[in-house]
């Protein structure tokens, strides 16, 4: 017979602020525990230490687990184009976590579902990656764009085959008849 250890629930002062459809799905403390914080995985957005708000699984543009260390790129909108937006990384956040539990797992399961198109292009001078992301409480799909470093992003060609490669995607993912 295996025995499971049963984790302990997340300590009341270490909960975030959740909204009211809000829940937290797994948690793991940051360091040694001893008030380095904790992150937070709830159905709508990953709490990390230090910070007030929620990252949405939308704006992670990046997460990866080393076996001990959880490494967050979230994305920071930089433009608004007709019909999606252009999103640049922010710098890596990594955190310590010594007992992790279902935390890497909610994370890499979260990010990847929010994600319901993806695809790298050639742009001119450049490349770029086109993505349909699932935001919460949003009908349909959010269209970002992510460029490769050395784009020239404000370049009219490139703005143009944007627009053509993000119509397309659109094109692509809507259902027939709607």
């Amino acid at each position: 017979m295996k025995l499971f250890r049963r984790r302990p629930k997340l300590p009341p002062a270490a909960r975030p602020p959740l909204e009211r459809d809000e829940r937290v799905l797994a948690w793991a403390a940051v360091g040694n525990g001893e008030g380095d914080g904790v992150v937070v995985a709830s159905n709508l957005g990953l709490w990390l230490p230090g910070r007030g708000h929620r990252i949405g699984w939308h704006d992670i543009v990046k997460a990866v687990w080393s076996g001990r260390e959880l490494t967050v790129t979230p994305g920071e909108q930089v433009a608004e184009r007709d019909g999606y937006l252009v999103i640049a990384d922010r710098p890596a956040e990594r955190y310590l976590l010594l007992d992790p539990g279902e935390l890497p797992h909610q994370v890499r399961a979260r990010v990847t579902k929010s994600v319901a198109y993806t695809q790298h292009h050639a742009l001119p001078g450049g490349s770029g990656r086109i993505v349909g992301r699932r935001v919460p409480g949003v009908d349909g799909l959010t269209w970002m764009v992510h460029y490769d470093v050395g784009t020239p992003v404000d370049d009219e060609a490139v703005i143009a085959e944007t627009d053509r490669l993000v119509a397309a995607a659109r094109v692509a993912t809507t259902p027939e008849g709607l």
